[in-house]
């Protein structure tokens, strides 16, 4: 009887120790807290032990971490990205969501026709980005919506949006019809962020692009307004109207004192705006006012277009605003 206790005693010592093992793998955690880990790219199961440790989320330390991983875990790789790792879950649990969970996707939008000091100022207040915010060139941004990781720096986050612009550009640049006016891709940016502030009707796009390609044609000024308030508040709502000191202030974006386009981008212009530019309407418009519908009445003949501007105004008196 001694002898078979003799014999039984280390192999139920063995099943213990298997099962305290094994209860640390497959157990639960000692966080009561969720955790949150950020893993780089190609970071080894060793740098994920030791981040693991140091944030208190699994027993027993990242040795013991790294040689259950070894030979319990599966071999597939770990993921980069930012992952909240839920109170409680225990080492293989853990193991499990680094390689087959969902990243946390963190995301920024910017809209079709931000200025790039909202764009700046968009950044700045995110709180999981690190670094100063740099000022973009206006028009070097695309809109659309970007995501990002938990201390990427800004810096890196307006690269990857101007990177897109050009890959953007590049590519409707390739798809410019014959009616297209501007001769190189930063005169399309510049007609686009022109387009882009003018009108919020998809439907309008073209139009508003074919009234500018045509006054480009024949010499005439632009006479854009979004143009002249541009150097007053750098893309920033101007929150009054135009003043007459502005409309004969001499400088690059006055397009009522100057014939062509202005010398730069006045916003962050779209897909959409971009291809308007590149091919705008068959139309033989030259002028264009507000309908009162957030749309716009469009003209051939300045004759037709005074008609149009007397209905506006007709509008605006029935509205009290003026």
């Amino acid at each position: 009887m001694k002898r078979r206790l003799i014999l039984f005693l280390p192999v139920l010592a063995i099943a213990a120790a298997i099962g305290i093992l094994w209860t640390f793998w497959t157990g639960p955690g000692p966080t009561r807290a969720a955790v949150t880990i950020v893993v780089p790219q190609g970071a080894s199961v060793a740098r994920v032990a030791a981040q693991l440790e140091s944030a208190h989320a699994i027993r027993g330390g990242a040795g013991t971490f790294r040689a259950f991983a070894r030979v319990l875990g599966s071999r597939d790789p770990i993921q980069a990205g930012e992952f909240l790792i839920p109170p409680g879950l225990g080492a293989g649990g853990i193991l499990d969501l680094l390689q087959h969970g969902r990243p946390i996707q963190r995301r920024v939008t910017i809209p079709e026709g931000l200025p790039s000091v909202l764009v700046q100022a968009r950044l700045a207040h995110i709180p999981f980005l690190t670094g100063p915010a740099p000022l973009p060139a206006e028009g070097s941004v695309l809109p659309d919506t970007y995501t990002y990781q938990r201390g990427e720096t800004r810096a890196a986050v307006v690269a990857r949006m101007q990177t897109a612009m050009r890959d953007a550009l590049a590519r409707l640049w390739d798809q410019r019809r014959p009616a297209a006016v501007v001769t190189t891709p930063e005169q399309a940016i510049v007609l686009a962020s022109i387009v882009e502030k003018e009108t919020g009707k998809a439907a309008e796009r073209r139009l508003v692009a074919a009234v500018y390609t045509n006054r480009l044609r024949q010499g005439m000024p632009l006479q854009a307004d979004p143009t002249v308030i541009y150097p007053v508040t750098r893309g920033r709502p101007l929150g009054r109207r135009i003043l007459a000191s502005e409309l004969r202030a001499v400088n690059g974006y006055n397009t009522y004192a100057r014939p062509g386009l202005p010398e730069g981008p006045i916003t962050n212009p779209g897909r959409d705006s971009i291809a308007a530019a590149l091919d705008p309407a068959p139309s033989q418009a030259l002028y264009m006012v507000a309908d009162g519908t957030g749309g716009h009445a469009f003209a051939d003949t300045y004759q037709q277009h005074e008609t149009n501007v007397a209905r506006w105004y007709a509008i605006r008196h029935a509205r009290g605003e003026m």
